[in-house]
């Protein structure tokens, strides 16, 4: 899992509530185990008519935020079914920070297993993120994990929380495998223990 220490980018305004696993993901791109390749599918719904062309009005077909990093966006964001693919999608769009005022439980998690930091403010300070993002291009923000702020183009700073062990994994670059391989001298040696003592099995 790729390190998230500090990351500035675009940040996109998606004013919804309510945006469920299937609108970020829709359920014909679940017959992968593959992360990579889901962005094209990342709220292929809302992106595409029919035909296939864009929907020029959905904000990340517009152009300046099509390289979006981070994504400002309305309350209970990712609620719906439990799919691991939506944080792959959104990662392999290229977005690697979501802010909003509630996230589904098991969405939350997901993120975190996979790089995605989830970040979690009052309406007020997202509704203030939201305004500065619609300035499109230039709505570049800084979000700071290891001092947990989020500074924006004019040096406003915004400070936010974090579960202190999740912040762990995500600095180190540290998903459920990861954790399990820093102990792999201790699993080793264990192994060998119970092979020597139970020959047999």
């Amino acid at each position: 899992m790729e390190k998230f220490t500090e990351l500035t980018g675009v940040a996109a305004p998606l004013a919804m509530i309510n945006v469920d696993t299937d609108q970020i993901i829709p359920k014909q791109f679940l017959k992968t185990i593959q992360r990579s390749g889901l962005g094209k599918g990342l709220f292929f719904d809302l992106r595409f008519e029919d035909d296939g062309s864009e929907k020029p009005d959905f904000v990340l077909n517009r152009p300046a935020y099509r390289n979006a990093q981070i994504l400002i966006t309305g309350e209970n964001f990712g609620c719906g079914s439990s799919r691991e693919h939506a944080p792959w999608a959104l990662l392999d769009f290229g977005i690697r920070c979501i802010i909003a005022p509630s996230f589904a439980d098991i969405f939350f998690n997901n993120c975190f297993k996979n790089g995605v930091l989830p970040i979690v403010l009052p309406q007020e300070q997202v509704d203030q993120l939201m305004e500065t993002a619609s300035r499109g291009s230039n709505a570049t923000m800084t979000i700071d994990l290891p001092n947990q702020v989020i500074r924006d183009a004019d040096g406003h700073e915004i400070k936010f929380d974090v579960d202190p062990f999740r912040k762990h994994c995500l600095i180190e670059g540290l998903d459920d495998i990861g954790l399990t391989l820093q102990k792999a001298g201790a699993i080793a040696s264990y192994e060998q223990q119970a092979q020597s003592a139970r020959p047999w099995l």
